[in-house]
């Protein structure tokens, strides 16, 4: 799930309006000890003024109030793209059907008719607290599957706009061509496409990591390191890089396949955006809480506090060449499925560390 932050609190906040003292109070009180922060407002006008402030997560409003009645600042707060999502439960001695199709047509969420029973306020507004926190968690996720299509769609357009570009020049120019242009173009081909690949198998493995169960285990992080390395060889022979590693490693607990996928990204990453030649070190810490803190620390240029408060939101980058966001997306899901979290530690021109932790197998 994204990691967009949910404005929920536990169990809920409540705005409760009514111009009886009596009323509000019996309300305030009875949510109160049941769990709920309660906000109280005598009036319309006040409740408007709350609300604007602090949205709560749900409203209990009177109908019947002198200078506003709840109708109009239902209307109000539905008219306002602030607030209008916020559900409101009207409370009130109207009980006629067409009172109530009135509340409902205002954008009323549910109706209690006075006098209300306290187990049957509880119910509804666990029930419209429940409904608001899976339509936030809903919009959470649309928000994320856009990020993620637009994410993908580039980092799949690039490869794929090349691959057409050379299969024109096939198709038109296949018998002029020399055999050595003709074998330059099928590599070419064949590079992309495998670049294609690769995206399609991190899509693939981003879906594993939300929906498979796995069994966590004590890992031998230096033949993870050593797998991950390995893929990487090609790469980094052609740019000379240079590595560090630590003479052991502490033992982690997790899934030995996803921990070679955050370091084979980090290494990745350290190789396209370090210095010339890339010098990465690789080392491990205990820290005070009981986890493990492993990272790569590179040469590169380093990144402003402002790019590292967005490297790690999902499905963004830093610019278009770089191919940050569906990488580092892997890794922030992967960590977080595994009890840690991951991160990013940099200042301009004095190069970057990337870290994930673990927990401790111990």
């Amino acid at each position: 799930m994204s990691i967009q932050q949910q404005r929920t609190s536990t169990p809920g906040s409540i705005l409760v309006v009514d111009d009886s003292r009596d009323n509000l109070w019996v309300l305030a009180d009875l949510l109160a000890r049941h769990g709920y922060s309660v906000q109280p407002a005598l009036s319309g006008p006040i409740a408007l003024a709350v609300v604007r402030q602090t949205p709560p997560d749900l409203i209990l409003l009177d109908i019947m109030m002198p200078d506003m009645d709840g109708y109009t600042v239902c209307r109000l707060l539905k008219a306002d793209a602030a607030t209008r999502d916020i559900p409101v439960i009207f409370i009130t001695a109207l009980d006629g059907v067409a009172d109530k199709v009135r509340a409902f047509a205002e954008g009323a969420a549910d109706y209690l008719s006075k006098p209300f029973q306290p187990a049957e306020v509880l119910a509804r507004v666990r029930t419209q607290l429940e409904l608001q926190q899976a339509r936030r968690l809903l919009q959470n996720q649309v928000a994320d599957l856009e990020r993620f299509a637009r994410t993908v769609a580039h980092d799949l357009k690039n490869p794929l706009t090349v691959i057409d570009g050379y299969a024109d020049v096939l198709l038109d120019m296949f018998d002029d061509l020399p055999a050595e242009d003709r074998r330059e173009i099928l590599g070419k081909l064949r590079q992309h496409a495998q670049k294609a690949t690769k995206i399609v198998d991190a899509i693939l493995l981003l879906a594993q990591v939300e929906q498979v169960s796995i069994a966590t285990k004590p890992l031998g992080m230096a033949v993870i390191v050593a797998e991950a390395r390995h893929r990487l060889d090609h790469i980094a022979r052609q740019c000379g890089a240079q590595f560090e590693l630590p003479p052991s490693w502490p033992v982690a607990r997790g899934y030995g396949p996803w921990v070679e996928e955050v370091w084979f990204n980090y290494l990745s990453n350290g190789l396209k955006y370090g210095g010339t030649p890339p010098q990465l070190a690789l080392g491990a810490d205990r820290q005070s809480d009981g986890m493990l803190r492993f990272w790569v620390r590179d040469n590169g240029h380093g990144l402003s506090e402002a790019e590292q408060a967005r490297l790690f939101m999902e499905f963004t980058r830093l610019n278009l060449s770089q191919g940050y966001g569906l990488g580092l997306a892997i890794v922030q899901r992967i960590v977080a499925r595994l009890g840690g979290r991951a991160g990013v530690e940099s200042v301009p021109g004095q190069g970057s560390t990337f870290f994930f932790t673990l927990p401790a197998a111990e």
